[in-house]
C-alpha cells in the first residue's frame, strides 16, 4: 500500500492540474473576442467610392449586379466602348462552387481598381432565376452580361470550363485566359497586374 499510495496521489495530482488547466484555458478562449467574420460586401459604399471613375467605366458601375442581354452584338458593342481601358471578363455560373468562392476576390478588386480597369461579368451556361440569386449574395459593381449557350464565350476564344477569366489589354487584344478561380484578390490583382500593366 505504501509503494501504491504515491501513485495514487501523483495521479490525482496530475488530474487536477489538467482538469484546472483546461479550465483556464477554456475560459480565457470565452474571454477572447471569436475571429471576426469577413465583412458584408456593402455594394453602395463600393459605388460610391468609384465615383469619379471615367464614362466608360462609370456606366459599368451604374449596371452593378446586373444580368444584361443582347449576346454577342451587345457585348461586343461594349467592349468598343471600353476601347483605352483594360478590361477584366469573367465567366461564371451560379452551380459553380469555384465561381462562388472566387467572387469575393472580384468584389474587392473591382471596387478597389474600378476607377482605371473594366470588370465585366459573363454568366456562362446558367439560367436566370439562379444567376439572379447568385448576384443578390454576391453583388459586383459591374454587370454580367447573359450567355446561356457560350456565343460570347466562344467569340473570345473562352474555354468550357468553370470559372475563366480573361484579361483583355487596353487595344482590345486578349492577353491571357485563366482558367480556374482565384483563392484571393491578391492573386488575382497579381495577374491584372502581370498581363494589363495596371
Amino acid at each position: 500500500m505504501k509503494r501504491v499510495l504515491p501513485w495514487i496521489v501523483g495521479v490525482v495530482i496530475l488530474t487536477t492540474v489538467l482538469v484546472v488547466g483546461l479550465t483556464q484555458a477554456g475560459g480565457q478562449q470565452g474571454a477572447q473576442p471569436p475571429d471576426a467574420a469577413p465583412e458584408a460586401y456593402d455594394l453602395g459604399a463600393a459605388r460610391e467610392r468609384l465615383r469619379g471613375a471615367p464614362a466608360p467605366l462609370a456606366a459599368l458601375h451604374a449596371q452593378s449586379a446586373k444580368l444584361l442581354e443582347g449576346g454577342v452584338p451587345a457585348f461586343e458593342r461594349r467592349l468598343a466602348r471600353l476601347r483605352g481601358h483594360p478590361v477584366v471578363v469573367n465567366k461564371w455560373a451560379s452551380w459553380c462552387n469555384p465561381c462562388r468562392a472566387e467572387f469575393p476576390a472580384f468584389q474587392q478588386l473591382a471596387s478597389e481598381r474600378g476607377h482605371e480597369i473594366a470588370f465585366l461579368g459573363l454568366n456562362a451556361g446558367d439560367s436566370t432565376q439562379p444567376a439572379r440569386r447568385f448576384l443578390a449574395e454576391f453583388p459586383v459593381p459591374f454587370p454580367s452580361y447573359v450567355d446561356p449557350d457560350e456565343r460570347i464565350a466562344r467569340e473570345l476564344e473562352v474555354p468550357a470550363n468553370y470559372p475563366v477569366t480573361v484579361f483583355i489589354d487596353a487595344r482590345g487584344e486578349t492577353a491571357f485566359i485563366r482558367q480556374g478561380g482565384y483563392s484571393t484578390k491578391e492573386d488575382l490583382e497579381a495577374d491584372v497586374d502581370r498581363y494589363l500593366g495596371a
